[in-house]
């Protein structure tokens, strides 16, 4: 895995070999975000990265700017090597959580500008993921949420979307509470 963008573009991050992840490829990290940079100041923004799995997301996000992110995961390898990542590039505005998103979204007393989920695609209760988040009411009036997904999901009648991007098997939606 490796930075595609910001101040640490192109540092490869060494993750262990038996992680039971499915990290977004290079080619739609690099698609998501030449849509969000006309879409989002990333210098400053608060982010949540939803299953983080690896971090990939969220520490382009770091890399761009974010003020802080933290990084919510329940598996504790996953969690583990997110926390051995961040010791290694000295990240001070990192916070890894090992916690159940669900869990999370309850308790949770944090307003975000932007929160990105990358729930397995095979979860059971993918379909309400935004919800959830969208409910909980931890995004800022006109923060971003984006759910990667596959093709079997369809969120366009879910409140608040705005649209939806396809860069290969790797699906995007975004959604947005107005103003």
């Amino acid at each position: 895995m490796r930075i595609i963008g910001g101040k640490y573009k192109g540092r490869r991050i060494i993750t262990p070999a038996n992680l039971k992840v499915r990290p977004t490829t290079d080619f739609a990290k690099e698609g998501l975000f030449n849509v969000l940079v006309n879409k989002v100041d990333f210098e400053g923004i608060t982010v949540l990265d939803l299953f983080s799995g690896t971090g990939g997301i969220g520490f382009e996000f770091v890399s761009r700017g974010a003020a802080q992110v933290h990084f919510v995961e329940k598996n504790y390898n996953n969690f583990s090597a997110i926390k051995k990542i961040i010791n290694e590039l000295e990240l001070p505005n990192i916070k890894p959580i090992y916690i159940d998103v669900t869990a999370y979204l309850k308790t949770c007393n944090i307003k975000y500008d932007l929160i990105f989920a990358d729930p397995p695609y095979n979860l059971k209760w993918i379909d309400e993921v935004p919800d959830l988040v969208l409910n909980a009411d931890i995004l800022n009036a006109g923060g971003l949420f984006i759910i990667e997904h596959s093709a079997k999901q369809n969120f366009s009648n879910t409140p608040f979307y705005l649209e939806m991007r396809r860069y290969g098997e790797v699906h995007f939606s975004f959604f947005q509470i107005s103003i």
